[in-house]
């Protein structure tokens, strides 16, 4: 039996890893990825428009 308690926690963190890589996949793309973009492209104009003016960005 110390075979079982040995491959216990592996498997159900492998479980755990299948199940996180499958609902990453799942939720790329969609009805959301249109949002995404949007939401990337102003923050990349913003960064962009920061740096233009020869300020630094907020976040850094």
């Amino acid at each position: 039996m110390d075979y079982v308690s040995a491959l216990v926690p592996p498997v159900v963190m492998a479980a755990f890893f299948i199940g996180l890589v499958v609902t990453i996949v799942k939720s790329q793309g969609g009805d959301n990825k249109a949002k995404e973009d949007a939401a990337v492209d102003a923050a990349i104009a913003r960064a962009e428009a920061v740096e233009q003016q020869g300020g630094t960005p907020s976040g850094a």
